[in-house]
């Protein structure tokens, strides 16, 4: 049988898990929040139940501090997974060619956020994007994709499967940067425009927070919870595939192959340009 201290502990570990599915609440938004990951910290044995009970509701426990609160990882499978289809619908993203170019805008956007190793490593540090820095990045990636599908089919020994993302570049390529429908509202088709539904998704994960306009340009700061979760993205096998086409940094790495201009701490530099280190 249970005690009634075994049980009180375990509704206590659930809680703090409940708080973690809430990506977007903070230990100081709660009193009941901190203290319990202020015991987590300090109490192995809390930790170990946090951890079991998680598990068994298919979630794997990636971080708890003050500054991220509790960052959650579903295992594959689990009811929390985020599956593509699921991810597509939100943002809009239904067409396959669409989908990856989710996918390189999701990089791109971690790379602006993260432009050196040492930034990804530094639990203090923040970084700032807007999504016409992202389309400026986009483009030069899509720029290298271009360059390297024409060198492929003027290869004698070109590859039969040449992969999906190599032909990504027309699809992003022929939409503009912006537009507007006949009743001047902003088009879906144009790259800012998905740029911004992407920014919009790491804001309701908890990932992003949104600042104040800057020259009319929403500018958008990362938290500690979406270093956490880039730490973990560049981990996987699918991430560094990615990283092995060489048209996006690899933050993990000593140099990237992308720079940006410098983002000021409360300004978004209207002269920021892409470059490219050979």
């Amino acid at each position: 049988m249970i005690d009634s201290t075994t049980a009180y502990t375990a509704e206590e570990a659930a809680q703090l898990i409940g708080f973690g599915l809430r990506p977007r609440y903070h230990p100081t938004q709660d009193t009941d929040y901190q203290d319990l990951v202020r015991r987590h910290r300090e109490d192995e044995g809390f930790q170990l139940l946090t951890t079991r009970i998680a598990a068994g509701l298919g979630l794997r426990v990636v971080k708890v501090s003050p500054e991220t609160g509790v960052v959650l990882a579903s295992t594959e499978g689990s009811v929390f997974e985020i599956r593509m289809e699921d991810y597509s619908r939100s943002v809009a993203a239904q067409k396959p060619n669409e989908r990856v170019l989710h996918g390189i805008i999701h990089l791109a956007v971690a790379a602006l956020v993260y432009p050196r190793p040492a930034d990804l490593a530094d639990d203090e540090y923040t970084g700032r994007v807007t999504a016409r820095v992202v389309d400026q990045t986009v483009r030069e990636i899509c720029r290298k994709l271009k360059a390297r599908s024409e060198q492929v089919e003027h290869s004698l020994d070109a590859p039969t499967d040449t992969p999906e993302l190599e032909r990504a570049w027309r699809a992003y390529s022929r939409r503009p940067p912006v537009s507007s429908t006949k009743d001047k509202r902003a088009s879906l088709n144009s790259t800012t425009s998905i740029i911004g539904r992407v920014l919009k998704f790491l804001t309701e994960q908890g990932l992003l927070v949104e600042l104040a306009e800057v020259d009319g340009e929403i500018v958008y700061r990362s938290t500690p919870r979406y270093t956490v979760q880039i730490r973990e993205l560049a981990s996987t096998s699918a991430f560094q595939e990615l990283l092995n086409l060489e048209v996006v940094p690899a933050i993990t790495e000593p140099e990237g192959t992308l720079r940006i201009g410098t983002l000021p701490d409360t300004t978004i530099d209207s002269s920021a340009q892409v470059t490219t280190d050979v």
